[in-house]
């Protein structure tokens, strides 16, 4: 699209500066009564103003799409479907959410998929058998020490979740990260749909390099892999609590939006130094968001996206302080919030 040699503001000066010369010449060389005069003047006024007013709805509006509020599904809709299953994320869609947040790990043969922990939680686990995985055991299914083949044979959606009672629930497997892409971009394409953006965190701890999964450059690879091959790096956000991987992605993908997140209390001036540079998103748990720490995240040009957000007055409170998202389990209650 080729573009204006001139500003829209000089090329409105310009007409304008035209107009009253023509007026001028109207009054002077054509002896134009004082009152058609008048009313011509007031007429171009009126134009003048018209446009004006245009332009500044069309910035208004520009402006407030950059500002829309980010709904964020955790693991989908955990708090209805199954976390991190395909059929979560395509509910998440339904219910609105602008990104789909995810939960990524590795496993023995490198395939990235989605699961909220690097092990088989004994709170949403069946065995290929279906039987029960205790919470004593659950960390010896480690799935980083598992080929997919054997992972995808765990249900994982029909066991009752203690914490989320009310979810659907059907048998269901973990998913490779490439699939649910799959999936998700054929359903919105399919249902004309808005093209969601991808929030995927890596679940690593410094202590568990090399048990739980590979280190953090390794991992990061791993999922960017996934990310080029599907041509959705635009629309994709890196999160995590492990500093380590940010930093990776920073150094080796800069243009990769990345989330920081946080659940302790400490300074959020520190946790900014200790990153070494300026995050896309601040994410920290809900109940460590006031308006001060909204106001410094905004002064630093950073976005603010609290976590776990899963009640009407809750997404009441926090719009209120100005926050640009939330995550929530329960996608569906941004629906009540004008009722």
């Amino acid at each position: 699209m080729m573009r204006h040699p001139f500003s829209a503001a000089e090329r409105y000066s310009g007409k304008q500066e035209k107009t009253l010369k023509t007026v001028l010449h109207l009054r002077y060389e054509r002896k134009i009564s004082p009152i058609k005069l008048s009313v011509l003047r007031l007429k171009i006024m009126y134009k003048n103003l018209l446009i004006f007013s245009v332009l500044l709805l069309f910035c208004f509006n520009v402006s407030a799409q950059k500002r829309k509020f980010d709904v964020q599904g955790k693991a989908g809709a955990r708090g209805i479907m199954p976390e991190n299953t395909v059929e979560g994320m395509l509910k998440a869609i339904d219910l609105g959410v602008t990104t789909l947040e995810m939960d990524a790990v590795i496993s023995k043969d490198k395939q990235v998929l989605l699961s909220q922990e690097p092990y088989f939680n004994n709170e949403i686990s069946l065995q290929p058998n279906g039987k029960p995985i205790t919470l004593k055991e659950q960390k010896n299914y480690n799935i980083y020490k598992m080929n997919y083949e054997e992972i995808k044979k765990f249900d994982v959606g029909s066991k009752v979740h203690s914490r989320f009672p009310g979810q659907m629930k059907f048998k269901a497997y973990k998913p490779l990260l490439s699939e649910t892409i799959d999936a998700v971009e054929a359903y919105v394409k399919e249902h004309k749909l808005a093209k969601p953006v991808y929030s995927i965190e890596t679940k690593t701890i410094k202590n568990g390099d090399n048990e739980f999964h590979p280190e953090p450059a390794e991992f990061v690879e791993l999922i960017m892999d996934v990310i080029h091959s599907k041509k959705i790096a635009k629309r994709v956000i890196i999160e995590s609590f492990d500093m380590r991987t940010l930093q990776y992605l920073h150094e080796k993908y800069p243009k990769i939006q990345t989330s920081l997140l946080i659940d302790e209390k400490e300074p959020f001036e520190d946790y900014i130094e200790k990153l070494g540079f300026k995050p896309t998103i601040y994410s920290p748990y809900s109940v460590l968001v006031g308006k001060g720490l909204v106001d410094r995240c905004h002064d630093m040009g950073i976005k603010i996206i609290p976590w776990t957000v899963n009640t009407v007055k809750e997404v009441k409170y926090f719009k209120s302080l100005g926050v640009d998202g939330i995550i929530t389990d329960f996608p569906n209650i941004m629906r009540q919030l004008d009722k």
